[in-house]
């Protein structure tokens, strides 16, 4: 007989903490071979190691080595009500040098598992094979999606390109989306997130400021640019202070001027780096404009030239109402000291997971990975080279994602 939860679903915080030691397993060979970017086969071919056996179709494209998993139910108890759930674990490393001392640390020189994308990997496969083992009462279609190249990398927009998640049902991509990301900052197993914008959009800006280079002593006979990318760092920070609502914000930085080559020398040019974060596309698109006339009107002003670009990087992340009302009661289902918490206000990191959300109603949430005893707001944070995680909360991760996929497929967004 099927163990049953309070809330009359399936028991998949026992199931969670069966599929823990694999996990756990799983997660440390990863971790210990680490691969940045959309080429991660390595990974790709442990995962798919781990999977071996079960009842799943697999599909691949040719733009990453990402992964894609369907579970079709086999209706004995279940039935097939029609419906298809997508779980999304990425799986790639920053490029950092590991200094976390642990006996399973990274291997490879400059890589590291320093955002957890190990453990997402090891939890959505623990998920797959505790969903497989329960397969006949499961009553409708679920998507594990495996995404090389989240950071930084558009891995999921590659896959959506590549059609990986078109047809899974017949004409059609899978009707909701979720995805886990943990944090060591967060308490220890509460589950995280908002309805709304959770995570901003994320450009990268790019100016340069054409003069006339000459000698540092005789300013007058050149056009220096070096005062003038500095004004216009100025003035952006006033655009963004004087000109976008507290109520749907934007953060702009420039985080590198380059310029000159010795001392008693004007530069003829001098570029400016940095980013645009936004939570709605109308900021954004807003911006962007507002980014290029302040370069090219202020350079001008000075009788230089400014050119400005914007690499569109990752849109918001904007998690449905609905779909987090769902989360919020799978979470609440499979209980804890902090079941629940919701920020009150988005981050303005960003995540390609946005993609997937675009194009599919869903929701990200966080899962708190605080070592036990430890202070979370000390710990080291994501994409520190000391970050590491409490191992046994994935099987908290595992079993949410399997909490999600039973409860959208019975019932909807309902």
């Amino acid at each position: 007989m099927e163990l049953m939860d309070r809330d009359g679903g399936t028991d998949w915080a026992a199931a969670g903490e069966a599929e823990l030691d694999g996990v756990v397993a799983l997660r440390r060979a990863i971790h210990a071979d680490p691969e940045i970017g959309l080429d991660c086969r390595r990974t790709t071919a442990k995962i798919k190691a781990a999977l071996e056996g079960l009842p799943l179709e697999y599909r691949e494209g040719r733009s990453t080595s990402g992964l894609v998993a369907i579970l079709r139910p086999s209706n004995p108890s279940g039935g097939d009500n029609g419906r298809a759930v997508l779980l999304r674990g990425d799986m790639d490393a920053l490029p950092m040098q590991e200094e976390t001392g642990l006996p399973f640390a990274s291997q490879v020189p400059g890589a590291m598992h320093a955002c957890g994308h190990d453990a997402h990997s090891a939890m959505l496969v623990g998920a797959a094979r505790a969903l497989c083992a329960r397969r006949e009462s499961l009553p409708g279609t679920i998507v594990f999606m495996f995404q090389p190249g989240e950071e930084g990398y558009h891995g999921a927009r590659f896959m959506l390109e590549d059609g990986l998640l078109d047809d899974v049902l017949p004409g059609r991509r899978p009707d909701a989306a979720f995805a886990l990301h943990i944090w060591p900052n967060m308490p220890r197993g509460a589950v995280v997130s908002r309805p709304g914008p959770l995570l901003a959009s994320a450009d990268t800006l790019t100016a340069t400021i054409t003069g006339k280079g000459g000698h540092a002593a005789m300013p007058h006979e050149s056009l220096d640019p070096v005062p003038v990318a500095c004004e216009i760092v100025g003035a952006l920070q006033t655009l963004i202070a004087r000109t976008v609502p507290v109520t749907d914000p934007a953060v702009l930085s420039i985080t590198k001027i380059s310029a000159g080559t010795a001392h008693n020398i004007i530069p003829s040019s001098a570029e400016l780096l940095g980013t645009l974060r936004t939570l709605s596309e109308t900021t954004r698109t807003r911006m962007q404009e507002a980014f290029r006339r302040v370069v090219e009107h202020v350079a001008a002003a000075h009788g230089m030239t400014g050119e400005a670009r914007v690499d569109e990087g990752y849109p918001v992340t904007m998690n449905d109402p609905r779909a987090m009302d769902l989360v919020r009661r799978c979470a609440a289902s499979l209980g804890g000291e902090d079941p629940w918490m919701e920020l009150p206000a988005p981050i303005m990191g960003a995540e390609d997971f946005s993609y997937v959300l675009r194009e599919i109603p869903g929701a990200m949430a966080f899962l708190g990975v605080a070592p036990e005893g430890s202070d979370p707001e000390a710990n080291p944070p994501l994409h520190n080279t000391r970050m590491t995680i409490d191992e046994e909360m994935m099987a908290k991760g595992v079993a949410l994602h399997c909490a999600f996929a039973e409860r959208f497929l019975g019932s909807g967004f309902d």
